[in-house]
This record gives C-alpha cells, structure tokens and sequence, in this order.
C-alpha cells in the first residue's frame, strides 16, 4: 500500500510539473495567437494596398496609349502648322527640277539680294496641290518653312519693302 501511494504521489508530482509546463504551453499560444492576428491586420492591409496598385497600374495602360495619342497628335500639329510657312508665287513648273530644297537655297540670296549666314535651311519645302502640266496656266505656289525664325523675319521684311521680285 505504501508502494502505491509513493508511486500515486509520484504520479502527482509529475502531473504537477505537466500543468506548470501546460500553463506555460498555454501561456506561449495566447502570445502567438495575438501575434498572427497582428500579421493577419498587416496582411489585410498590404492586400488592400496592392489592389490600390493593381488598380493604378490597370490605370496607366489607358493613360499610356492616351498620352502616346496625344504626343502625336502634338507632333503632327506643330508639323502642319501653317503660321510659319511662306509662299513664294510665281516659279514656273519643275524649274525647281528634283531638289527644291537645293533650288531655293541657291536662288533666295540671288532674288532678294539677302546674304544668309548661314544658308537657309528648310524645315519643309513642297508645291502646293497636284501636280500640273508643264504649259499650265498658272504654277503651283511653293510652300516653305524656314528653320531659322530670323531668316524667315528676312525675308518677309524684303518681300514688305521690295514687292515682287522676277
């Protein structure tokens, strides 16, 4: 009986230490329970931020090919723009012959008597309209945009006091 009861009380004393160390057990999950929900708030809440990004970054696709529009509209604008040009009436068809950049370059300093340093230089040089026979009445008009805004200033002032030249 008394070897029983040592050993009952043994049994005691170890389930004693087993519910210290179960205390601690518990102790230890309540500190990581309230750590996973923390990280659980922290994911909840980088999850709302991707979605935010996903959301701007399915965004700029639109605004990509938006702006891309918009740069070439803006090109072709300031491309066409008519402000600049200048109109030079009265050049008989194809005396220009294949380069009219090269003829206007020679025969601009000859009419206005205006000498360019450097030489002008075209930002675009064209006839205007379709192209004509060669006994047409009338030539097409050149259409010219200088690439130095002073030159163009140039000639616009010889054109002003000169008139016509021929």
């Amino acid at each position: 009986m008394d070897r029983i009861l040592q050993e009952i009380s043994a049994v005691g004393r170890k389930l004693e230490g087993m519910d210290s160390a179960m205390a601690s057990l518990l102790a230890e999950t309540k500190f990581m329970r309230l750590d996973i929900a923390g990280f659980q708030t922290q994911v909840t809440g980088l999850e709302q931020r991707v979605a935010t990004a996903e959301t701007r970054i399915a965004s700029w696709g639109y605004r990509d090919q938006e702006l891309l529009y918009l740069c070439s509209k803006l090109i072709d604008l300031e491309d066409s723009s008519r402000r600049d040009n200048i109109r030079f009436l009265g050049f008989p068809e194809n005396v220009e012959g294949a380069d009219i950049h090269s003829y206007l370059r020679e025969t601009l300093p000859k009419l206005t008597g205006i000498i360019f340093d450097p030489p002008p230089e075209f930002q675009r040089v064209h006839r205007l309209g379709p192209k004509q026979r060669v006994d047409a009445n009338r030539p097409r008009p050149i259409i010219a945009c200088l690439l130095r805004y002073v030159q163009t200033r140039q000639l616009l002032h010889a054109a002003r006091t000169h008139g016509p030249f021929g």
